[in-house]
C-alpha cells in the first residue's frame, strides 16, 4: 500500500483527490491537512510514503511545507499541486525536495501516476512542466542556481522591461533613459532572448505575471 497524506486549503479539492485514490487499488489516505503547518505535523505523526501538497496554502505555503517535511523525513516523497507552470514555482519546489510537480488541470490518471512514480523514487511532472524544464533559459537558471528568470536580467534590462510593458516605444525609452535608440533595441532583444519570449504581448503578460506591472 502507498500511504498518502493530502494537503489543500479547499475541502472540495481534498475530497476529490481522496475519492480518486480510494477508487484505485494500492493506496491508503492516512489524513488530510488544511494548511502547510497541518501538513508538516501530519507527516511527522503518520510517516506517509507520499505527501501531496497544494503550492498555495495559508499559514505555511506548500513549498516551505515540502522543505520542512523532506528535511525531517527524507523518505517522504512530495508531489506539488499547482495552477502555475512557472519556472520560479517549479525550481523552488524542486529545491525544497519535491519529486513531482502536477498542474491542477491534469487528468486523474496523471495524479495517480505521479503518486506511484514518486513512491518508487522516480520523478513525475505534468507535460507542460517537463517541456519547461528542458528550455534553455531554465537550464541557465539551474546552472546559475537561480529560481526566477527575472533574475537573469540586469538592472537596466529590468528598467526597460517595465517601460516596454507600460507601453513606451523604443524612442520614448531612449529619451527617458538618455540612451541611443540602438542601445534600447539591443537591450530589448536581449530581454526577449533571456526570458524565452517572442513578442511584446508575451513580454507584457510576463511582466504582469511577475508583478512588474499591475
Amino acid at each position: 500500500m502507498i500511504r498518502v497524506i493530502l494537503a489543500d486549503d479547499h475541502s472540495v479539492m481534498r475530497s476529490g483527490l481522496r475519492l480518486i485514490l480510494e477508487q484505485q487499488e494500492g493506496f491508503e489516505v492516512l489524513g488530510e491537512a488544511r494548511d502547510g503547518k497541518e501538513a508538516v505535523n501530519l507527516a511527522a505523526a503518520l510517516h506517509p510514503d507520499v505527501a501531496v501538497l497544494d503550492i498555495t496554502m495559508p499559514n505555511l505555503n506548500g513549498i516551505e511545507a515540502a522543505r520542512q517535511i523532506t528535511d525531517k523525513q527524507p523518505n517522504v516523497a512530495v508531489v506539488m499541486l499547482s495552477m502555475h507552470a512557472d519556472e520560479s514555482y517549479v525550481l523552488r519546489s524542486l529545491k525544497a525536495g519535491a519529486r513531482g510537480y502536477l498542474l491542477k488541470e491534469s487528468p486523474e490518471a496523471d495524479f495517480v501516476s505521479a503518486i506511484r512514480s514518486v513512491s518508487e523514487g522516480k520523478a513525475f511532472f505534468s507535460p507542460a512542466v517537463s517541456r519547461l524544464l528542458v528550455e534553455d533559459y531554465v537550464q541557465q537558471l539551474q546552472d546559475k542556481d537561480l529560481e526566477d528568470s527575472y533574475e537573469l536580467l540586469t538592472s537596466r534590462e529590468r528598467e526597460i522591461l517595465q517601460l516596454i510593458a507600460e507601453g513606451q516605444s523604443n524612442k520614448d525609452i531612449a529619451n527617458l533613459l538618455n540612451l541611443s535608440l540602438y542601445t534600447v533595441e539591443t537591450h530589448r532583444g536581449n530581454i526577449l532572448q533571456k526570458l524565452n519570449l517572442h513578442s511584446v504581448p508575451e513580454l507584457i503578460l510576463y511582466a504582469v505575471r511577475k508583478g512588474v506591472i499591475a
